[in-house]
């Protein structure tokens, strides 16, 4: 009796446990949300705070809250949409039969069960939508793969509010990928082999020797993961971390997530084709919110500034997302990467000068501190380095924003 009594009490401790994780975890989520409301109701508009929110555990929970946070992330003013696409785009944009081809092939990339004539006319503002950003910003080069970071921006806010977004992203985050020429893209993904080596020297070593390359995290840099990813849940999770980060946040997160790997990567044959084909095929049950708060540490404690001399051994660029990323600034101590880049390549940065540019302490601006200030335990210590890095990157001119 007492055997049976002390199961039937487990039973009920277990189900109490289980009442009490939900409980907690509802009103961590109602808190959440009433941060973030209070964030958005601010005046001017705490988009510190906001940031905060998208890189914290669950990111910004609804596509409701995103709807309302994305632009402000994105530094887009919602009350000036986008003028109407001209009738006879489809019959003069030069892309229009490539992007349809692609539009065609991305079923699946849409809710299951949503009625065809649903997805059909959501494909058909997908087409639009990306012949109106390329026929307004000719300099910008459509590429296989874009339509997937589109479709999840139409899926999320809807046609006209994803035509404003992104087409700041397109001009800002994904302005290397839009170039005539492969060139820049290529020069961000050798960024990924120096970010494992100052990890995980062994399997560094272990994929150099493999002659593995970077080709594999090809598809997962310039569509965010959303074509690799078939849950869209965790797609738009890495849409708020990415979003609120610095724009070479992706292959950090592609660089943890082959670190996450690692004795699946050492236990191959070390050969290419081994190497690639498991990297390739990208696990769909990875624990997401510890890689974002992995990949967040990494970029603080390696930042783009340092990695800039191994990435330009490899292939030497000109021109990095951040150099593109004309709002951001960083805190007055730091150097824009690019620069370093260049200065490095050049030969003209002095070795007291790099040591300098890693060793001093940027000083604290009042944006910085608004942010820090209120970042609670909860949040950890990766999240708190991540948004410190992001603020930094905040645009200038966001606090005169909204008056």
């Amino acid at each position: 009796m007492a055997l049976r009594r002390e199961q039937g009490d487990g039973l009920t401790s277990s189900r109490w446990d289980g009442g009490a994780k939900k409980a907690d975890f509802n009103t961590k989520r109602k808190k959440k949300v009433a941060e973030i409301h209070q964030a958005l109701n601010s005046d001017p508009i705490d988009v510190a705070a906001l940031r905060r929110m998208a890189i914290s555990e669950g990111g910004l929970l609804t596509d409701e809250i995103r709807q309302k946070v994305w632009p402000k992330l994105l530094n887009v003013n919602t009350s000036d949409p986008p003028p109407a696409p001209g009738k006879d785009l489809r019959q003069v944009s030069k892309d229009y039969q490539q992007v349809l081809l692609d539009v065609r092939r991305s079923l699946r990339r849409f809710p299951p069960g949503m009625p065809d004539e649903q997805r059909e006319g959501l494909q058909e503002e997908l087409i639009d939508i990306i012949l109106f950003i390329l026929e307004r910003n000719p300099q910008l080069h459509y590429y296989q793969g874009y339509h997937d970071i589109v479709v999840t921006f139409l899926l999320v806010v809807g046609e006209k509010l994803a035509t404003s977004l992104v087409e700041k992203l397109s001009t800002h985050h994904l302005r290397d990928f839009m170039d005539s020429t492969m060139d820049n893209t290529k020069h961000i993904l050798n960024y990924l082999m120096p970010i494992i080596d100052q990890v995980n020297p062994e399997l560094h070593d272990f994929m150099q020797s493999a002659e593995v390359g970077t080709i594999f995290a090809l598809s997962w840099l310039i569509t965010w993961f959303g074509h690799v990813l078939s849950d869209f849940r965790h797609v738009v999770r890495l849409y708020d971390f990415f979003l609120a980060c610095h724009p070479l946040m992706p292959i950090y997160f592609a660089a943890v997530i082959v670190l996450y790997r690692e004795q699946e990567v050492l236990d191959c044959d070390c050969d290419m084709a081994s190497v690639h084909h498991l990297l390739s095929q990208i696990p769909q049950d990875l624990p997401y919110e510890t890689l974002i708060s992995r990949a967040g540490d990494l970029f603080v404690q390696f930042p783009p500034s340092e990695l800039t001399r191994e990435a330009a051994a490899q292939q030497q660029a000109e021109r990095t997302a951040a150099s593109t990323f004309k709002d951001f600034e960083l805190a007055s101590a730091q150097q824009r990467p690019d620069m370093v880049l260049r200065q490095r390549f050049r030969g003209l940065l002095r070795p007291e000068a790099q040591t300098k540019d890693v060793l001093t302490k940027p000083r604290t601006n009042r944006f910085v501190k608004l942010a820090v200030m209120g970042l609670t335990v909860a949040l950890g210590a990766a999240a708190l380095a991540v948004v410190k890095s992001a603020l930094e990157w905040a645009p200038k001119f966001q606090l005169q924003l909204f008056p």
